[in-house]
């Protein structure tokens, strides 16, 4: 852990007092903030949505601000409602009833975002999916899912299973043209064109189910993690108090609407505290990145290391020839955001990153980094209002400051999952004595810091001690040979554990037995003498998710010469 202290960058933010706040938190106070809030029936886009459309001063805000090409089109909350009702009228029209599901396969565009709100009206579950799946995974979610209906173009309807005219009844494709590959293809935006722009929302439960979003297991196949109508509470809190929304932010989440960090502060976030959102379709690229900061004046950017790490190849002088005057808070998700990233973009973006830490279980962020707050390089940051962790031992049992175990949550909060789709083992096997058990190693520091440290079957024995992979890797990456690195612990003759490193390196270095040696050599003289790193391999890139978490279990895989499947459809 680093000791550095990296004073509040602004003590006058949302959340002023976090330990007070924190004490005397309760989630009531946030149901308050909501117009006509009833805990009994509700509708998350009554309060995203309609509350602002039917404002006299906000009602031709921008909602959604969407780029793709160089060309900008932009939605105000009024046609945001519109387009959404319209899209609810013709789920309507079509048989689609609550409880249904409707995948939406579609790359990065405003009609995933109007699809979403719509089945929200309605009471269908929307069910976000990477347009870049592949097939048998994409067979498998839609099998799982047995969707009444499907959102897709012309090109992705390709990759739909023949059988998926069988459950799914209407294929909607969004496009000029029918692929002609199904009998049941609908053209959706001349049938929405024919739509009222006016419906009247459905009042749920607040357990009634909103989306499922399928994340990688590590002992099975992709689960759909379940979540509510009520997760709107966790949604609002958090964009307040961690990014720091207010109605006149405009955010920028540079996230897939299929990662769960599109779908919640792409959109319900941001439109629940009345801000604005932008989405960028291009691919990614230095200047593109820095342009859509600049053109579209965006206050705060959530983002990820690995997003950090690109620009930071880029170079230094790039975002020297931008203006991100507007720009007063930027959060990362995905994985940990290490020291050189952190003072980079303080350096070169004038602004200091702030950490944070969720899972698509969670629903929401759960520990951060908070404007108001010192920041410590390396660290999640603290348990965020609402939420109760601890680091707990093998026994589920909360162990003492500084000492590693696995992080959990007591549950349960507003925007925890409701459910494993279709499977109640999974789902249950998260729970121990009260406690959500996140299957994240963490420590906590003597001022309530939460620093990750890996996942629960990354962890690695040095004598009578368990160290996590990313200490290592932290002293490997800073080899100035060293651009990335991970490690997994193997067994061994007499049950000696020993580590393997895989590291990409720069090519300024030649790939040779003595580099290897050197950088053995590095880890042991900066960490601990007796750690067993034996083995490096050198390699080209390393395996991650869409989100830029580093996938350890599938260098394990192929080290035991297992599949390990493509980690690229994987997502977390």
């Amino acid at each position: 852990m680093m000791k550095t202290r990296i004073p509040p960058e602004n003590p006058d933010a949302n959340l002023k007092a976090y330990f007070k706040t924190y004490k005397e938190f309760s989630w009531p106070e946030i149901e308050r903030e909501f117009d006509a809030f009833d805990a009994e029936k509700m509708n998350i886009v009554s309060q995203a949505v309609d509350r602002w459309a039917d404002h006299p001063d906000k009602k031709r805000q921008w909602a959604l601000i969407y780029e793709r090409a160089g060309v900008v089109r932009t939605y105000t909350y009024q046609e945001l409602k519109e387009e959404s009702c319209r899209w609810a009228n013709l789920l309507s029209e079509r048989g689609f009833a609550p409880g249904d599901r409707l995948p939406i396969l579609l790359p990065t565009c405003p009609e995933i975002y109007f699809a979403m709100l719509g089945c929200a009206r309605l009471g269908v579950i929307f069910v976000n999916l990477y347009p870049s799946l592949g097939f048998d995974e994409l067979e498998w979610m839609l099998s799982n899912a047995e969707p009444v209906g499907i959102l897709t173009n012309s090109d992705l309807a390709e990759l739909l299973p023949p059988e998926t005219a069988h459950f799914a009844r209407n294929i909607f494709i969004v496009g000029d043209d029918l692929p002609g590959l199904f009998s049941n293809e609908l053209p959706a935006l001349d049938l929405l064109e024919t739509m009222p722009t006016e419906f009247t929302n459905t009042l749920f439960p607040a357990d009634t189910p909103l989306y499922v979003l399928y994340t990688s297991g590590s002992t099975g196949p992709p689960k759909g993690v379940l979540h509510a109508h009520r997760d709107m509470m966790g949604h609002l809190m958090t964009g307040k108090y961690v990014l720091e929304l207010d109605g006149d932010s405009v955010l920028w989440a540079d996230a897939e609407p299929g990662w769960v960090t599109g779908t919640v502060y792409g959109a319900f976030s941001p439109w629940l505290c009345g801000a604005t959102s932008v989405m960028q379709a291009d691919p990614f690229s230095a200047s593109t990145w820095y342009r859509t900061l600049e053109r579209h004046q965006v206050s705060v950017w959530y983002t990820t290391p690995g997003t950090v790490r690109k620009l930071m190849r880029a170079g230094d002088d790039l975002p020297e020839r931008y203006d991100f005057s507007n720009l007063r808070h930027i959060a990362t998700v995905g994985e940990t955001l290490v020291s050189d990233q952190f003072f980079w973009v303080r350096q070169h973006l004038k602004r200091a990153p702030h950490d944070t830490w969720w899972m698509t279980e969670t629903g929401m962020i759960c520990i951060a980094n908070f404007a108001s707050e010192q920041t410590r390089p390396g660290s999640m940051g603290k348990p965020v209002p609402g939420i109760e962790a601890a680091v707990l031992d093998i026994n589920g049992e909360p162990l003492q400051m500084l000492t590693l175990g696995e992080l959990a949550l007591k549950a349960d909060w507003p925007a925890m999952m409701k459910a494993i789709w279709r499977d109640v083992e999974r789902y249950e096997a998260y729970f121990r004595n009260g406690w959500f058990l996140t299957g994240d190693m963490a420590i906590k520091d003597e001022d309530g810091y939460y620093y990750h440290q890996g996942r629960t079957d990354d962890l690695i024995k040095v004598e009578t001690k368990l160290v996590g992979p990313y200490e290592i890797e932290r002293v490997l990456c800073q080899h100035p040979a060293v651009t990335e690195a991970a490690v997994i612990a193997k067994g061994a003759a007499r049950g000696t554990p020993t580590v393997k490193a895989f590291v990409t390196v720069e090519r300024t270095y030649p790939r040779s037995g003595r580099l290897k040696n050197e950088i053995k050599a590095f880890v042991r003289i900066n960490l601990h003498s007796d750690i067993p790193l034996t083995e490096v391999d050198f390699v080209d890139e390393l395996p991650k998710t869409r989100s830029g978490k580093l996938l350890r279990r599938v260098l394990r895989a192929r080290e035991m010469g297992l599949p390990s499947g493509d980690p690229f459809k994987l997502k977390e």
